[in-house]
C-alpha cells in the first residue's frame, strides 16, 4: 500500500532512496549537458560522414538498450533503419548474454553498442565481430571499462557515459532516468551528424532546459496537490495502469513508464498506442478489473486486507496531427465503465523537448510509486 505521507516528506524520500532514482531524475538535465559534452570531446561534432547509414543496429542489455532503440527509431520518422540487436544467453548477466550480426551486415552500416555497465564479453566480441564485417562501431559504457578497450582496439569510436558518484554505490536499474539520457544524448548527436535524424546542439540544450524545469515542478520538495508526478503516483496506488498514448512522442514515452512501473515499484501495467486502444482494452474495461466491477466490500478489514485491484487509464498525449484527436473517445469509455482517468500533456516545443517532458514527468512518478509502496 502506498504511504501517502510519505509524498510531502522530503527527508523521509531521501532516506527511502537508496538506489538514487530521486537524485537521476532530477538530474536528467545536467546528465544531457555532460553527455553532450563528452560526445563533442570524442569528436562526434566534427564527424563529416560520407552520407547515411543504411542500417543503424543497437545491441545493449535490458531495457536501457530496449527504450533506446525505441526513442531512437521513432524520431528517426517513417522509414527508420534503426534495429535492436536481441541478445541471446541462459540468464541476464553480463557473462551470459550474446549478441551476433545479421549476415547482410557491411561497412555501409553502423553499430551502436550501449551499456551501463561495460563488462559484458559479449559485447566486446560483438565490437570485434562488427571490425572484421567492416561495419562502424561507436560504443557508449562508463570509461575505462572492457568494452572501452575493445572498441578503441577495433579502430572504433568510443564515448564515455556519464556518470555521478553515487552511481557505483548501488547496480544499476535499466530503468533509471539518469541512465537513460546518459546513453541516449551521444547517440543523438551522432545520428544527427549522420543525417538519421535531427538533434543539433541546439536542441539538446533545449532538452535540458526542458528537463530542469520538469525537476523543479516534480521534485521532492513540492507538494502532492502541485506536483504532477506525485499526483500521478498517489492515483496509481492500489490501481492496474492503463496507459493509452496519443501522437508519435507519447507511444515510446508510454512504453517506457510501463517498463519503469514494472521494474522500479513492481506494479504491472498495459500499454497501447490510440485510437487502437479502444478497441484492444475495451474488454478489460468491461471485465473485472473495472471500478464499477466489484465495489468496495464495506465488511472488509482495511488494515489486513488491500483493497481490490481496479483499473485506471493513464492517457499521455502529444500535440494531436491535423486536429484529429481520439482522446474524447478515450474519456468516454473510461468513464462509461466507472474507470477514473489521469491526463499528462507536455507544454509546447520540438519533438525532442515534448518527448522528454513526457518522459521525465513519467520518471518521477514512477519513482515516487517505487519509494512510497515500500515504505
Amino acid at each position: 500500500m502506498l504511504d501517502e505521507s510519505l509524498l510531502d516528506s522530503p527527508e523521509g524520500l531521501a532516506e527511502a532512496d537508496q538506489r538514487g532514482l530521486l537524485r537521476g531524475a532530477a538530474e536528467a538535465g545536467a546528465r544531457v549537458r555532460t553527455a553532450a559534452r563528452h560526445s563533442a570531446e570524442a569528436g562526434i561534432n566534427d564527424l563529416k560522414p560520407d552520407g547515411r547509414p543504411r542500417a543503424v543496429l543497437i545491441a545493449g542489455p535490458g531495457a536501457a538498450a530496449t527504450h533506446t532503440a525505441d526513442l531512437i527509431g521513432t524520431l528517426a520518422g517513417a522509414g527508420s533503419p534503426v534495429t535492436r540487436l536481441a541478445p541471446t544467453g541462459v540468464a541476464p548477466a553480463a557473462g551470459a548474454l550474446r549478441w551476433e550480426l545479421p549476415g547482410w551486415v557491411g561497412s555501409v552500416d553502423l553499430l551502436l553498442i550501449i551499456t551501463p555497465d561495460g563488462t559484458e564479453p559479449g559485447l566486446s566480441l560483438l565490437a570485434e565481430q562488427a571490425y572484421r564485417r567492416g561495419c562502424s562501431v561507436v560504443a557508449v559504457a562508463p570509461g575505462r571499462s572492457p568494452l572501452a578497450d575493445a572498441v578503441n582496439g577495433s579502430h572504433g569510436l568510443f564515448v564515455p557515459m556519464a556518470t555521478a558518484p553515487y552511481d557505483q554505490e548501488e547496480p544499476f536499474a535499466a530503468s533509471a532516468p539518469g541512465v537513460l539520457w546518459a546513453l541516449l544524448t551521444p547517440l543523438l548527436a551522432l545520428l544527427d551528424r549522420t543525417g538519421v535524424l535531427a538533434a543539433p546542439p541546439d536542441a539538446l540544450g533545449k532538452v535540458a532546459d526542458r528537463l530542469d524545469r520538469v525537476a523543479e515542478r516534480c521534485g521532492p520538495a513540492i507538494v502532492t496537490y502541485s506536483n504532477p508526478a506525485k499526483t500521478l503516483a498517489a492515483e496509481l496506488a492500489d490501481a492496474l495502469p492503463i496507459v493509452w498514448t496519443e501522437g508519435v512522442s507519447a507511444g515510446p514515452a508510454g512504453r517506457r513508464f510501463a517498463a519503469a512501473l514494472a521494474e522500479l515499484s513492481g506494479t504491472p501495467a498495459v500499454v497501447a498506442e490510440l485510437p487502437e486502444a479502444l478497441a484492444a482494452h475495451s474488454a478489460l474495461l468491461a471485465g473485472p478489473l473495472a471500478a464499477s466491477a466489484d465495489p468496495d466490500d464495506f465488511f472488509r478489514d482495511r488494515v489486513e486486507e488491500p483493497p481490490a485491484l481496479h483499473a485506471r487509464v493513464v492517457l499521455l498525449r502529444d500535440r494531436p496531427i491535423g486536429g484529429l484527436t481520439a482522446a474524447p473517445g478515450a474519456r468516454d469509455l473510461a468513464l462509461s465503465h466507472d474507470t477514473p482517468i489521469s491526463e499528462l500533456e507536455p507544454e509546447e516545443g520540438g519533438e525532442l523537448e515534448t518527448l522528454a517532458e513526457l518522459i521525465a514527468i513519467t520518471d518521477f512518478a514512477a519513482v515516487y510509486l517505487a519509494l512510497a509502496s515500500r515504505a
